[in-house]
């Protein structure tokens, strides 16, 4: 995919990304805007322009767009006795990973590690703030907690770095610097 405009391939992902999550974007309406964003003649593309590079990417893809999300980690389908277990039924805990795992799709998390990953170290950092010991949980997971200390650690220098004024994550962050 290298030898292809990259303003031609990245509008042309995001089509067929919201064609594979069923929020399609009209291509119509994709060339309109890039016309109406880009100044330079030389990279105003057609839709047919859009319609062949989506067969390229799909060929380079080889067919292949399941994608994997942090929230499927989260769902219902989680081992619900080893939660109650761990304590971690309370429904504000839930919440708080679950925005955690919105947020992290604001930084680059996604490209560079495991969806499953990324909904643990939101689960760690809910369960700390929320003072929960989980400790036995994760080591029946037999998960890298170093791996997911590492990430927790990213998400709240995300937090951080982006001044979200929220006691919360601060809150956070002090209990998991304290921790060892």
């Amino acid at each position: 995919m290298s030898e292809y405009d990259p303003r031609l391939v990245a509008p042309t992902c995001l089509y067929l990304a919201s064609k594979a999550e069923e929020s399609t974007v009209q291509a119509r309406l994709l060339v309109f805007y890039i016309k109406k964003l880009s100044s330079d003649e030389k990279y105003r593309y057609e839709i047919k322009d859009i319609l062949e590079m989506e067969m390229k990417i799909l060929e380079a893809l080889n067919y292949y767009l399941v994608v994997f999300h942090p929230y499927r980690t989260l769902s219902p389908f989680y081992p619900v006795r080893l939660l109650q277990d761990a304590g971690m039924n309370d429904m504000s805990m839930t919440q708080l990973s679950w925005g955690l795992v919105n947020d992290t799709y604001k930084m680059d998390l996604i490209l560079t590690h495991p969806p499953y990953l990324i909904a643990l170290a939101c689960i760690y950092i809910a369960s700390v703030y929320r003072e929960k010991d989980i400790t036995t949980w994760f080591e029946e997971l037999r998960v890298d907690m170093n791996v997911v200390k590492n990430i927790s650690m990213e998400i709240l220098d995300f937090y951080e770095n982006k001044m979200i004024a929220d006691e919360r994550i601060s809150t956070a962050f002090l209990k998991l610097a304290l921790k060892p």
